[in-house]
């Protein structure tokens, strides 16, 4: 990554995973420490959209993180420690309900 970087001084373009990957292991984390975090603060970012959104109160949201947990832990277990050759990306639908970002971007301001 740094010889990426340092070949297009001024572009810097990496994905998210592997800079929380690149920075955790330079603070000596283990990878399923990383892994473990990174998956937990994904999620939580997606329960915390969607309480800014209206879609689950706070109390709901809580509850949500607790009982998905146990599946966060299968999954985390399931696909933890690939090798980059297994990394995509596949997401119709995300691309799908993408189509609707304008209609739920108006929820955000409504108090």
């Amino acid at each position: 990554m740094r010889d990426v970087s340092v070949a297009s001084p001024g572009v810097v373009s990496f994905h998210h995973a592997p800079v929380f990957g690149l920075i955790c292991g330079l603070l000596g984390m283990d990878s399923g420490t990383s892994q473990r975090a990174y998956l937990f603060m994904t999620m939580r970012d997606v329960i915390s959209a969607a309480t800014r959104l209206n879609l689950v109160g706070p109390m709901a949201a809580a509850m949500l993180q607790h009982r998905i947990a146990p599946l966060a832990e299968d999954m985390f277990k399931k696909w933890m420690d690939r090798p980059v050759e297994d990394a995509s990306q596949t997401t119709p639908l995300l691309d799908t309900i993408q189509g609707c970002h304008g209609y739920l971007f108006s929820r955000l301001f409504c108090s």
